[in-house]
């Protein structure tokens, strides 16, 4: 009893709050759960980061739905990456149930089925508000770390986009990039070679093999306009919930290269593109990164030093990213080490590398007086959790094993007809869902091409007409060579001479 005591008062000063904050569950100790020793996450700590962790059929997406609709609820935006298609049930509201009922009694909290507002994005020709950005706002240097590019390669990029700058020639879809980079060694090969240097054949070659992989991937639908505008992921509804904005990625989870080209283009706009918040007492967007590791397999060393480096800096724009994942190894360590907010589902020991990972995965947690860390990770059932988090101070709250909450909303997909009825209330799909082809780099240079051509024919036909004329001239002067001989002098002395005769 002394020992349930004392866990009860560690988890009760570990997470006690002055500020608002998201309730997850209540703590277990011995495989029991202690009512109202809640685990409680501050707001003020949500923009540290965070990870979801566990082995498949754990509950890692409904944990994700918890945080999530209490995000909402609290007034907080919130963009998920819906891989497997499990999140759209969020828009309409749980049903109540026995087993609802009994973990509610065990946890010491009550139960209230909701629905949240929510608005369906695509990456790809799926239904949705279409997600789109434009070459030119990726710049020289994500694009060419998206493509893994050499440093000479790099340099090419470099003055390909300058040379769009100085003449202004927008760079809004791939077609465009692939037109300059063809225009830099053939039509433009001396313009460029005087203005910028000489362009190399091989290196653009290998550039635009790069270009074709990530089309083959789909990437021609992600590039063009109209450029969606990140500030749209902050809307609030009129009830003062933040909208859950929820990508539909279910068809391109064999498409990790445009997965990681997406994601990377959106971090590096919202860090662009939100001010400064400094230590504010909630985020100002929460990103939940389901599937995570097709990310880091797909990325170079580049892309993940890229990848590291918004990670550290976008928390003080008051944004919270949240990796969901099932193995904690599958998160490079340069990141794992900077989130804050860590939720661990059971993983499985069935070989020697699973074994392995536990033990490591162990290590990442802090050290207890009341559980086996290893142990626990294997003995978890399904929606309970290990957790640890930051406090309002930035402290490490005590690891504590939680039974969790249901999630409110609806622990299901929605129907056809649910979803058709949810993108008609969209007010974002007129903005975004008309596709715009103005003219830029691909129609310019086709002209200016066109137009040189028909230069070169006019000039070629000016020329020949000049031969012509000077051809005609020489004609026209040449002596005939009868005339040449009647009038040469020989003839004229030797007819001369025969009158003379003749007039003797």
């Amino acid at each position: 009893m002394a020992e349930k005591d004392d866990f009860f008062n560690s988890i009760e000063t570990g997470y006690k709050t002055k500020g608002d904050y998201i309730t997850m569950g209540s703590a277990m100790l011995n495989g029991e759960t202690l009512p109202n020793a809640h685990v409680k996450i501050p707001l003020k700590t949500l923009n540290r980061h965070g990870l979801i962790a566990g082995a498949t059929g754990t509950g890692k997406t409904k944990t994700l739905q918890i945080v999530a609709e209490n995000l909402s609820d609290k007034g907080i935006p919130v963009l998920l990456m819906d891989l497997k298609g499990d999140l759209s049930g969020l828009a309409q509201p749980g049903e109540q149930n026995a087993g609802i009922d009994e973990r509610h009694a065990k946890i010491g909290f009550p139960y209230q089925a909701k629905k949240f507002p929510i608005e369906i994005l695509t990456l790809s020709e799926q239904e949705g508000v279409r997600l789109r950005a434009t070459v030119s706002e990726f710049g020289p240097i994500l694009l060419s770390r998206i493509l893994d590019l050499t440093d000479t390669q790099q340099g090419i990029v470099a003055v390909i986009f300058k040379y769009c700058d100085d003449n202004q020639l927008p760079l809004l879809d791939l077609k465009d990039f692939k037109k300059i980079l063809q225009y830099a060694t053939n039509e433009g090969k001396d313009e460029f070679q005087e203005s910028y240097g000489r362009v190399s054949t091989a290196s653009t070659g290998a550039i635009l093999r790069k270009i074709i992989q990530l089309e083959q991937q789909g990437a021609d639908l992600f590039f063009g306009e109209t450029s969606f505008d990140v500030n749209d992921l902050t809307r609030i509804d009129k009830d003062g919930k933040g909208i859950i904005n929820v990508i539909r990625l279910t068809d391109i989870q064999d498409r990790p290269k445009l997965f990681s080209t997406f994601m990377m283009s959106l971090l590096a706009e919202v860090y662009d593109t939100f001010p400064e918040q400094g230590d504010s007492d909630r985020p100002e967007l929460v990103l939940f990164i389901d599937e995570a590791h097709l990310i880091f397999n797909e990325a170079t060393d580049a892309l993940l030093d890229q990848i590291e480096s918004i990670i550290k800096l976008i928390r003080s724009k008051g944004i919270g990213v949240y990796f969901v994942t099932q193995n904690p190894t599958d998160i490079p360590n340069a990141v794992l080490s900077q989130l804050g907010l860590k939720i661990q589902h059971a993983l499985r020991a069935f070989t020697a590398k699973d074994r392995k990972a536990i033990k490591l995965t162990a290590e990442n947690y802090p050290l207890s007086d009341y559980y086996d860390t290893a142990k626990v990770l294997t003995s978890l059932g399904i929606g309970e959790a290990l957790i640890t988090a930051l406090d309002e101070k930035g402290r490490p709250t005590p690891l504590a094993a939680t039974m969790l909450r249901a999630p409110m909303s609806r622990m299901d997909i929605l129907s056809d007809q649910e979803l058709k009825e949810l993108l008609a209330k969209s007010q974002l799909s007129s903005k975004y869902n008309q596709t715009v082809d103005r003219e830029s780099a691909y129609e310019i240079l086709n002209k200016k091409i066109e137009i040189s051509q028909h230069e070169e024919v006019q000039q070629q036909a000016r020329e020949e007409q000049s031969k012509q004329r000077r051809s005609s001239t020489r004609s026209s002067t040449r002596m005939n060579p009868v005339v040449k001989v009647l009038t040469s002098a020989t003839f004229i002395r030797g007819v001369m001479g025969i009158l003379k005769k003749v007039m003797r």
